[in-house]
């Protein structure tokens, strides 16, 4: 297929090297950062644009991979006609473009993507929607090119997984880097939590997280709990999370 991008941060850059090496053409990118446009289309060898009034009009599939904030601003400047236009956000619903096409939806990559040391070997979950049979059709035999990991879900389930995802990466990164600052202070080593940080993810493709429960809270181990609160006298964030996750798992 032929391919536009709209954008050039993370998300864009890493589906765009997907979509080259499946074998698609990649015509254009476009990005209001003409450096960054720059940048990732000389990666992916196609023409691109800091204005979108000028955005190629030949592609098959215009791919738009930008802030949610940017997505409610689209405009007549990007009035397609027919051609297929999916957006890659997990919070935004389709309607969003349903002023910018007849033929649109929704490629969610459901994965923290990152332009640096990305493995493209791995099948990154592809969360997809399309406004008619015929879109959601063209979409998933796309989507399918570049992933094997493909689901069909509306925008009500895409949102309820979004939110499940903030809660196991974004939160659980918080609290790493919770773990990593009072370990900077404490003057303790915290790459020594890695292999506990990896084993305790790794078990998680072969048992339920609530089969795997360990440590002083699940015992009601009173004693330890009070040790960790006097340690964390001094850290009054981390101390009000303590609890708060204590309480949790105390009392679910």
């Amino acid at each position: 297929m032929k391919v536009v991008i709209v954008g050039a941060g993370n998300v864009a850059t890493v589906l765009g090297r997907l979509i080259k090496k499946a074998g698609h053409q990649i015509l254009q990118v476009v990005s209001r950062d003409a450096a960054n446009a720059e940048i990732l289309a000389t990666e992916l060898n196609c023409a691109f644009t800091d204005k979108s009034g000028i955005i190629n009009k030949n592609a098959d599939l215009y791919l738009i991979a930008v802030t949610d904030t940017a997505m409610s601003q689209l405009d007549e400047r990007y009035h397609l006609g027919n051609k297929l236009v999916i957006h890659t956000a997990g919070a935004v619903s389709k309607e969003v473009l349903k002023n910018v096409t007849h033929n649109y939806g929704v490629l969610y990559p459901l994965q923290s993507l990152r332009k640096q040391n990305m493995d493209l070997q791995q099948d990154i979950p592809l969360l997809i929607d399309a406004n008619t049979p015929e879109a959601l059709t063209l979409l998933e035999d796309f989507a399918h090119t570049i992933s094997g990991n493909v689901s069909k879900l509306n925008d009500e389930q895409r949102l309820k997984l979004h939110l499940a995802a903030v809660l196991v990466s974004n939160f659980t990164n918080h609290l790493y880097m919770l773990a990593a600052d009072y370990c900077h202070s404490e003057k303790a080593d915290f790459k020594l939590l890695l292999p506990l940080i990896e084993e305790t993810a790794l078990r998680l493709r072969h048992h339920l997280p609530g089969e795997m429960r360990t440590g002083p809270a699940v015992r009601k181990d009173i004693t330890t709990l009070q040790k960790h609160l006097e340690l964390l006298i001094h850290y009054p964030a981390i101390h009000n999370i303590y609890l708060k996750m204590t309480d949790s798992i105390m009392n679910p």
